[in-house]
């Protein structure tokens, strides 16, 4: 204690404890956070990870034209789909065609509450928003939060006649879910909170004197008289256009508290969203490291980041893992790279030789509840990545996968890569990776960084889990091809 205390004038100053055990991760942390808090939805997270990408110099593929002649070793490129899945990838000056690539997979979704189509809605007096679950969220845990509104905004543009899509994020509590006082609750209430997701979760905009002030929708299109004006008012003030010319959005809400480090030494992140965009965020700096690093002039492969949408409501969409992305992005590259020519042997030999290393969160052991892990498999934030296996395919992991990412970590000297198994007597989560596989046939991990509160509004994680998870995915972009080529059959 008395290392934690100061004398002054004869009174006992407390300062906090020196950030020492986690200076070093700490930098990393905080760019990871500003990733996170720039982007409160998937159309958000593909717009900051393109800007980070286009920083570096990689070029944009509108997905309308040919790859042939626009891709080339040594090249640098992504391309977006719905703007709320990205690929971007980089191609090795050795690269030949047939060879393999090497996959980081995520998604930039993650649970909220989505605005309904027809949003307007007014109860005792109050203006609320009508909204849609999305994914399993813990919904209980969006109750007395101070919630902004993000998304995508449809926009005529008068000059042309062009639909415009617009971002937009409006970063200050506008919206808010109030619980419920304790003294109007019944005994059997207080005891077991339950939510009935569609009465008790609609949000309050505003009293309805205040819209006495602001009037209704006078339009009448089918669309704009079922939207509350307050919304649309807003709108159109963010993005300084007119009311009228709002045709359409995809709008959710959002915690507007921003990411934060906590624990005495700065150790854990707090943050909403760190399922799953630790990951993306991690990925996108691993790709651009292993660029400007000069680690392209002997990579002999194609080495690759997916972030995919509509993971938490089961990857089956035009834009989630599930769909043709993927084998697509495999056999156009390919082909680009062979002049031109699909080759259906040479993609079949790619496939052979690709890897999907699928990052999702894991479940970090809860000291409250550590009867929930099963007891050799219990993972610890802070103290390395972790593989994630379950023997019924709600993951990819493999004896093989398995030791081909313990391997690629060892030659870095990573801390040893923790496990996480379910416990028999509870279900299990699942992610890209068996998706993946399955669509396309290449070889999958599911690996996490460990976490507490996953789904929640707001998780917690180990602030050096980021800085292992960069050093890993590194790892995998330069050392895969040789661990690979050291396994027999």
């Amino acid at each position: 204690a008395a290392a934690f205390a100061a004398n002054s004038g004869g009174v006992n100053k407390v300062s906090m404890p020196p950030l020492t055990p986690m200076a070093d991760y700490i930098p990393l942390a905080k760019k990871a956070m500003s990733y996170i808090d720039s982007s409160p939805d998937p159309f958000h997270a593909i717009k900051t990870s393109a800007d980070m990408l286009e920083e570096a110099g990689f070029v944009e593929l509108p997905d309308s034209r040919p790859y042939s002649g626009n891709i080339n070793p040594g090249g640098k490129y992504y391309f977006t789909k719905n703007r709320s899945t990205m690929v971007a990838f980089t191609v090795g000056e050795k690269y030949q065609p047939g060879n393999g690539f090497k996959i980081i997979g995520g998604h930039t979704d993650s649970p909220n509450l989505k605005v309904k189509p027809r949003s307007k809605k007014v109860a005792s007096d109050c203006i609320q928003l009508r909204v849609e679950c999305y994914g399993g969220g813990l919904w209980h845990t969006w109750f007395d939060r101070d919630l902004g509104i993000s998304g995508r905004v449809l926009v005529r543009n008068e000059s042309n006649g062009s639909i415009d899509q617009h971002l937009v994020k409006i970063d200050r509590p506008i919206l808010r879910i109030p619980n419920l006082a304790i003294h109007l609750q019944t005994a059997d209430e207080r005891a077991a909170f339950k939510v009935n997701k569609e009465d008790h979760l609609v949000p309050i905009l505003a009293t309805a004197a205040k819209k006495a002030l602001t009037g209704e929708n006078n339009k009448k299109d089918g669309w704009t008289e079922h939207q509350e004006p307050l919304l649309l008012q807003m709108l159109a003030s963010e993005l300084d256009i007119n009311v009228s010319n709002i045709a359409d959005f995809e709008l959710n809400l959002f915690d507007t508290q921003a990411a934060s480090l906590g624990g005495i030494h700065s150790e854990f992140v707090h943050a909403s969203r760190l399922d799953n965009l630790a990951t993306c965020f991690l990925a996108v700096q691993a790709l651009l490291d292993h660029a400007i690093e000069g680690k392209l002039e002997n990579d002999e492969d194609i080495s690759l980041i997916a972030m995919f949408d509509h993971e938490e409501v089961g990857s089956a969409s035009a834009t989630g893992a599930g769909s043709p992305i993927m084998g697509d992005a495999v056999e156009r590259i390919s082909a680009a790279l062979n002049a031109g020519e699909s080759n259906p042997d040479l993609y079949s030999a790619a496939i052979h030789k690709s890897f999907v290393l699928s990052v999702d969160q894991a479940h970090a052991i809860h000291p409250n509840y550590a009867s929930k892990h099963e007891k050799g498999h219990a993972p610890k934030m802070n103290d390395g990545m972790v593989i994630k296996r379950n023997s019924n395919q709600r993951y990819a992991t493999n004896s093989i996968t398995g030791l081909i990412i313990r391997e690629c970590a060892k030659k870095v000297k990573l801390p040893p890569v923790q496990e996480f198994v379910v416990r028999n007597d509870c279900g299990c989560g699942s992610t890209i990776g068996p998706v993946i596989s399955a669509a396309t046939g290449m070889r999958a991990i599911d690996m996490g960084c460990p976490s507490l509160s996953m789904h929640s509004i707001r998780e917690t994680m180990g602030v050096s889990d980021l800085t292992h998870g960069l050093t890993l995915f590194k790892a995998f972009f330069e050392h895969f091809r040789d661990v690979d080529s050291s396994i027999q059959g």
